[in-house]
């Protein structure tokens, strides 16, 4: 049994040749296109891919060195924005954590201060009692003064804590959100399937 060699048709290897320099030409230009898109911070898809590069879709499935290129492009906008999104989950939730936490540091000192009223107009009461027969007209209408604005401060206190329990119940509210969004955000994390 003899081998033969067969010996290439010129216009064959020509055509092989220039279709070659073709192919390596639009890998190229799908090699550049994915750069741009990168640097333009665009969204990096196969459509967009092959529009920039002027080659068509079929091209990009059809050549490994082209799909390779352009899925490794794809995961690496994936993983970039899913944690640009997952960054600005953060420092909303700590935003509204600090707001939380500001809001209960401030009903803390407003009951403080409002203990503290209802104490002092407690021990004002005591001493009306204790010395009503032997004051003045004058001393009685002054601590009848200090107690009427006392009690309108009380009254004053009694709105803000109003005031910044609701704001408190807002705040929990919408930490409450942002942990689901978090979660909800953890979770196309971690399954990248469920977003396509």
């Amino acid at each position: 049994m003899r081998v033969t060699a067969t010996v290439p048709d010129p216009r064959t290897a020509a055509a092989l040749a220039a279709r070659r320099r073709g192919t390596d030409a639009a890998l190229g230009r799908v090699r550049d296109a994915i750069t741009r898109l990168r640097r333009e911070k665009a969204q990096v898809s196969v459509a967009a891919v092959a529009r920039r590069a002027n080659v068509s879709r079929t091209f990009l499935y059809d050549h490994s060195d082209a799909r390779a290129a352009v899925a490794a492009a794809m995961t690496e906008a994936g993983e970039r924005r899913t944690q640009m999104v997952a960054d600005q989950d953060n420092e909303k939730a700590a935003t509204w954590r600090e707001r939380a936490l500001n809001a209960e540091e401030a009903l803390k000192a407003t009951h403080a201060e409002i203990l503290g009223q209802r104490t002092r107009i407690g021990e004002l009461m005591g001493q009306i009692r204790d010395l009503e027969a032997e004051w003045t007209e004058e001393a009685i209408q002054r601590i009848t003064t200090e107690n009427t604005t006392l009690k309108h401060r009380v009254r004053q206190l009694t709105a803000d804590n109003r005031t910044l329990d609701e704001r408190l119940k807002a705040a929990r509210s919408n930490l409450r959100f942002q942990d689901r969004r978090v979660a909800d955000l953890e979770a196309r994390i971690a399954d990248p399937r469920s977003s396509t």
